[in-house]
């Protein structure tokens, strides 16, 4: 790998624990509409994708809500979920330690929730760019958001790193040949593979930082 530039974070999963908010947020949509809690399965899902296809798949047993429950989504009020979000204990201070000389930025599946998400922990100023599902034609996996993210930062693939949990992330990186960092996912392949943000700071990669 050459020096590196650039890194990169999904946000659910990663830099917050967000299972349980999504589960809420996703389980609320279902509940009000009269259907029944999400499956483990479908809770894994919407954990990886966008809300535009998050949606259907959740409704998939009854297509004729999606467009009231798409509706009613865009009037809802995430903040109170954002309750059930737990940040990584360390992610402040690994981003403190690395940017300079490093750029950091965002590539998630989320959409309208990320700037709240954003402004309430206090993460805007700690990011060169924010590349969400609402700013792509195509989510993750597909590898625009990365392309978008490179171009912007003026940074080659190769001088960049991603820090994923989904095989979600594993195809989106790899779609523009970027290193992975599975966080927190032993089963996927990865370059490498930590448990935290303190374990990142000594990858090869990053011992330049200090």
């Amino acid at each position: 790998m050459t020096d590196l530039k650039l890194v990169v974070l999904d946000c659910d999963g990663v830099m917050f624990d967000s299972r349980e908010a999504n589960r809420a947020f996703y389980g609320h949509l279902r509940g009000n509409f009269g259907r029944p809690p999400l499956t483990e399965a479908e809770v894994a899902f919407v954990h990886a994708h966008p809300a535009p296809e998050s949606v259907p798949f959740i409704f998939r047993a009854w297509p004729q809500d999606v467009e009231r429950v798409n509706e009613y989504r865009a009037t809802l009020d995430y903040t109170p979920f954002l309750r059930q979000m737990a940040i990584e204990p360390d992610l402040l201070e690994f981003l403190v330690a690395v940017r300079p000389p490093l750029l950091t930025a965002i590539s998630t599946n989320r959409t309208s929730t990320m700037a709240a998400v954003l402004d309430t922990f206090g993460l805007r100023p700690h990011f060169d760019l924010v590349v969400t599902a609402l700013d792509v034609e195509h989510p993750k996996p597909h590898p625009e958001a990365l392309l978008k993210i490179l171009a912007s930062l003026g940074v080659r693939a190769q001088e960049g790193i991603f820090v994923g949990d989904t095989q979600v992330d594993v195809d989106h990186a790899a779609a523009v040949g970027m290193p992975l960092i599975a966080f927190r996912s032993p089963n996927l392949q990865a370059a490498y593979h930590v448990s935290s943000f303190r374990e990142i700071r000594g990858l090869p990669p990053f011992r330049f930082t200090p």
